[in-house]
């Protein structure tokens, strides 16, 4: 017996609404506002969904839709880049974050980006609007950059001083301003003010000495130590003494002649060496010296005697051949003579340790005077 055939179920024709042209049902119709009934829509056949479509269409406001063909035009009228991404000028992300604050439906026609980069512009906005709010208004005009600087400079080179102190300073210049203005443009120090390690050199300069050796090679490859005691007053050497093996007795014994009948100084400044033995420490204490250590390998925080060192091997010993240790002391002794008589210092104004007199044109003719073996002379005026 034939079994009479099933008909086939032709497909309803999907009809949709006459505001979309496009033939895809319009990504606003997945997030409408009015919940639920939504999914029963999308469950209708296609008459019926139209007809509920264009009954919800004539329940909206004319608010609503003069936001929607707002939203919709605007975003036609977004420009693209090359690869095809929609460029939402800061005028065009204004329009979207006024759309989200006074409108509830923005989110049912927003087809270029996704709703979050638009909360994100609205947050961003509002940081922007208040960093403007809370910026400093001008007030007062600002003092000239002049005054500024030199209080900025009398701050840094006297860090002992206030603003009071800064203040009466500059009342004392002629300079009309207030002390609540010199304390505003005062640098903020994060630590106490202490005086810096310059400062205590050249305070203490007329009681300061230091000591250092220097290594000098000779032309049989042995090595000589050169020790020598430098005053800060007017960089003098006090003494200087030559050996091929120094010890802390040796040493001793420097110290002791370098500073005879009650002449020592208050401070010896020195660095860690190993060779400052116990003996030489209690050397400088029973002479009434009080030592000052400088950092571990910070030989700037001696400058005084590094500098001398660099002049004697400049001017003198990189231009010799050291044969032996006496040699080295003679040559030292001419060098240190013409170091305190004639060579001119730039940290005493150009003048000589020794003070040396300024001869007018009238003394007579200049002549030259040969010095540390010819390497150096000395120019006089004499008369003929």
């Amino acid at each position: 017996m034939l079994r009479p055939r099933r008909r086939r179920k032709e497909p309803v024709p999907t009809v949709y609404s006459s505001t979309c042209p496009s033939s895809k049902p319009h990504p606003a119709r997945r997030s409408l506002t009015f919940g639920p009934f939504l999914a029963k829509l999308q469950t209708m056949p296609g008459l019926a969904c139209a007809l509920a479509t264009a009954l919800l269409g004539a329940l909206k406001t004319r608010r609503h839709l003069v936001l929607e063909n707002l939203a919709l035009r605007h975003q036609l009228t977004v420009p693209a880049t090359s690869d095809r991404r929609s460029r939402f000028r800061p005028a065009d992300r204004l329009v979207w974050t006024c759309l989200r604050r006074f409108w509830d439906g923005w989110r049912e026609v927003l087809v270029l980006v996704q709703p979050v980069t638009v909360v994100r512009w609205h947050r961003e906005g509002f940081r922007r609007y208040w960093e403007r709010k809370s910026r400093r208004r001008p007030g007062r005009p600002r003092k000239d950059p002049e005054l500024r600087s030199l209080i900025r400079k009398m701050a840094t080179a006297n860090p002992l001083w206030g603003a009071p102190r800064i203040h009466g300073e500059l009342l004392k210049l002629g300079f009309d301003v207030s002390e609540s203005t010199v304390s505003r443009y005062l640098p903020r120090r994060r630590k106490p003010p202490s005086p810096r390690w310059r400062t205590f050199l050249n305070s203490h300069a007329s009681e300061l000495v230091s000591i250092d050796f220097f290594t000098v090679p000779t032309a049989r490859f042995h090595v000589l130590f050169c020790f020598r005691v430098l005053s800060h007053r007017r960089r003098r050497v006090l003494h200087f003494n030559v050996t091929d093996h120094p010890t802390a007795q040796w040493k001793a014994r420097q110290i002791v002649q370098a500073f005879p009948w009650e002449t020592a100084p208050r401070y010896l400044l020195r660095d860690h060496d190993a060779t400052y033995g116990s003996s030489f420490r209690h050397r400088v204490t029973g002479l009434g010296i009080t030592e000052v250590l400088t950092a571990p390998r910070a030989p700037w925080q001696n400058p005084y005697v590094e500098r001398l060192i660099g002049s004697v091997r400049r001017e003198c010993l990189d231009h010799v051949v050291v044969l032996n240790e006496r040699h080295l002391h003679r040559i030292l002794v001419k060098y240190f003579d013409y170091y305190h008589r004639t060579r001119t210092h730039l940290s005493l104004s150009k003048d000589s340790p020794r003070l040396r007199p300024v001869q007018p044109p009238s003394a007579g003719e200049i002549v030259e005077l040969p010095e540390v073996g010819g390497l150096h002379h000395r120019y006089e005026r004499r008369a003929a």
